[in-house]
């Protein structure tokens, strides 16, 4: 068995592993829920609704039935693409997904790239000049932002830049009466900035401070130190040496940051009224439609899984010490 048929078997086990795990405990949280699905579907209409009309609902959505009944009869049509219906949206739950995915990936990859280049940057300059004004600098602002919460942040940019100066919208991913599919690239664009700037924020705190760590025990090494004695100046040692040794563990730590990202992006938009997949799960557990809800959570688990598994490939790419070890393994 080859390095890369053995690769590709491992990972595959451990997506399905964790698939099963998700989906179990995804399931049993959903049931042990006090939120009444059917009450939370039907909101005060439910005074208007006859006792038989109640049954029906029950009986149509299987609410019927034991757990482990609904589990396996939900788990198999899953396992065919089907995730059943959502009972808010009166859609088909990957209908729903796909639908509000699209438009949460320009606000995730737009946060994703624009973090990810400017703490890898801020970090790189901070480690390189430990100790200097930037160093200081670049601390506090990731020190500050990193135990901040990203709704409270959203608040305040909202307040400051769409209330007080009016210089961006207040709301949602489009103009008010114009359909995504009818807005222009620079109108959704002119609703993305304040909601990718928010998460952005956040997210270039943790990859500056890893990538500084990274940087300084990159000057003290070895190598560095022998650079220093040939007479190279601290930037050269630190663009011909240090980028390429601190570029992998910020490549990775980037790539398995996609959970905190889609974290993030649920409570940014709620604040801007931003409807993509994060606000259709805080509607969806609002309301109980549980089929939404468990799509949802598989959908993050294989998105997260992904992220991690274009780190592992992208080892090889930046270090192939990494892929010429594991072949001599074999």
């Amino acid at each position: 068995m080859n390095t890369t048929t053995s690769f590709c078997l491992n990972k595959s086990g451990k997506f399905a592993l964790t698939l099963t795990m998700v989906a179990i405990l995804a399931f049993t949280l959903v049931s042990l829920s006090p939120i009444d699905p059917v009450t939370a579907y039907l909101g005060m209409d439910r005074i208007q609704v006859s006792t038989a009309q109640e049954q029906l609902i029950i009986e149509r959505w299987g609410l019927d039935k034991s757990a482990p009944e609904r589990f396996f009869h939900w788990a198999g049509n899953a396992l065919s693409g089907d995730l059943g219906q959502s009972m808010i949206f009166n859609e088909p739950v990957t209908k729903v997904i796909g639908k509000r995915f699209i438009t949460s990936l320009w606000l995730m990859a737009s946060a994703w790239i624009i973090s990810g280049v400017l703490g890898f940057v801020l970090g790189v300059l901070a480690g390189t000049n430990r100790g200097s004004l930037i160093d200081r600098c670049v601390r506090l602002y990731a020190y500050t932002l990193a135990s901040t919460p990203s709704f409270w942040l959203g608040l305040v940019l909202l307040s400051i830049f769409s209330v007080s100066l009016g210089l961006t919208p207040i709301c949602c991913a489009t103009p008010p009466g114009i359909s995504p599919a009818d807005a222009t690239f620079w109108q959704k664009l002119y609703h993305l900035i304040l909601p990718a700037a928010t998460l952005s924020v956040l997210g270039v705190a943790q990859i500056a401070l890893h990538t500084r760590e990274k940087m300084i025990d990159a000057m003290n090494s070895d190598y560095a130190l022998f650079a220093f004695a040939q007479g190279e100046t601290r930037t050269g040692v630190a663009w011909r040496h240090a980028l390429r040794n601190v570029a992998l563990p910020a490549v990775t730590l980037q790539f398995a940051s996609l959970g905190e990202l889609f974290g993030g992006s649920v409570l940014a938009e709620q604040v801007f009224s931003y409807p993509g997949l994060g606000k259709a799960t805080v509607e969806a557990g609002i309301r109980g439609d549980v089929p939404l809800l468990l799509g949802i959570t598989l959908f993050s688990a294989i998105f997260v899984f992904s992220g991690n598994l274009i780190a592992d490939l992208l080892y090889g790419v930046f270090d192939p010490r990494i892929r010429i070890g594991s072949e001599e393994a074999r």
